[in-house]
């Protein structure tokens, strides 16, 4: 079984409506003599170093619930209401270490980041991964920047990627880039599209895959899928389209409607195609092909050549959060996946 950052993220954490994930933060219980009060003032009052306008930009960003619900700033508080304060990384309670990991920075200003992350990487720290994560390289790469403070809630990554999975990620350097990303991924306007190889070749080969996604009932690390508009788990739409037949195999583009976790992942194995390689959704097994001792070794050397699910977030999409420019970004198929997928192109071939 896989362990990691994705673990963690799946014990600890809540799905958002943008498909983020969501770390209660601050909790507190209306008394049940409690007057009607909008949500921002109720908060302010609570909250130390927390001013109402800035209240009231993670409310626009989706980050005040009320009863499990979004809410925006004018909802008014009623008695016995939970009100709390979700951020899309956990609560560090230990100090973040600066350590000296190469990133892979795709575009840097004054306002935003962009990285490429490397598979194998942990985005955040927690159980079992204090060091050694992507924001520990961040504390490295901004240690001269006095405004940017690691272990401030309101900088830093507004989404993630699994740890097994390469791709693009943006990070906010100041408090309003990341509400003002956070706001896109909650309204769903940006743009992400990821590259898989999957086992099999999905008919029709150009479809649309919509299914509610929550925790397996049978397993409480792996992500299912529910049918849709039912009471359990997030709606969930995932475009996909076969961009190349390799026999057993075929590499898929999937776009995002929505981001929830392992998404693509769950929905693929949902329509028989598991990620291949992918060991918690159990691609990592043979799972089309004559079973030969030849073919058998061919698959067991393609797993060593790409040992984690055949996944990357290829394209990445944003408003620039300061000059309203549309932003767009693309990192190339990492080394592993594309000597896989030259593996099973030269197989093809030879098979013919």
């Amino acid at each position: 079984m896989a362990s990691g950052e994705e673990d963690i993220l799946l014990e600890e954490s809540a799905d958002s409506d943008d498909g983020r994930e969501l770390y209660e933060h601050f909790r507190f219980v209306a008394d049940k003599g409690q007057q009607l009060l909008r949500v921002d003032k109720f908060l302010v009052a609570r909250l130390e170093k927390s001013s109402r306008n800035r209240v009231q930009q993670a409310a626009e960003a989706g980050c005040i619930l009320v009863n499990g619900k979004p809410v925006k700033s004018n909802y008014r508080v009623k008695p016995l209401d939970v009100v709390s304060v979700v951020m899309d990384r956990p609560r560090y309670e230990f100090e973040i270490i600066a350590e000296d990991i190469p990133l892979d920075i795709v575009y840097e200003d004054d306002t935003v980041l962009v990285v490429n992350k490397p598979a194998g990487l942990v985005v955040h720290p927690g159980h079992g991964n204090y060091s050694g994560t992507l924001v520990n390289a961040l504390a490295w790469h901004f240690r001269n920047t006095p405004d940017y403070d690691v272990n401030d809630p309101r900088l830093g990554l507004v989404h993630r990627i699994d740890k097994d999975t390469s791709g693009l990620l943006v990070i906010a350097k100041t408090p309003d880039a990341k509400t003002a990303l956070g706001r896109q991924f909650f309204e769903k306007t940006t743009k992400r599209e990821y590259v898989a190889v999957v086992w099999g070749v999905p008919e029709p080969e150009k479809g649309r895959i919509e299914g509610n996604i929550g925790r397996s009932l049978r397993d409480r690390l792996q992500m299912d899928v529910f049918p849709p508009g039912g009471d359990y788990g997030k709606p969930a739409v995932t475009h996909y389209e076969v961009t190349e037949k390799l026999g057993h195999v075929a590499v898929v583009k999937c776009v995002l409607e929505t981001g929830r976790t392992h998404q693509i992942r769950a929905h693929m194995r949902h329509i028989g195609h598991p990620l291949f390689n992918d060991a918690r959704y159990g691609g990592d097994e043979i799972l089309r092909g004559n079973r030969t001792s030849s073919y058998r070794r061919f698959v067991e050397n393609s797993f060593a050549v790409c040992p984690r699910q055949a996944l990357h977030a290829r394209t990445l999409g944003f408003v620039h959060p300061s000059t309203g420019e549309e932003m767009f970004f693309s990192a190339p198929v990492p080394p592993d996946m594309t000597a896989m997928i030259d593996r099973w192109r030269n197989y093809c071939g030879e098979s013919m």
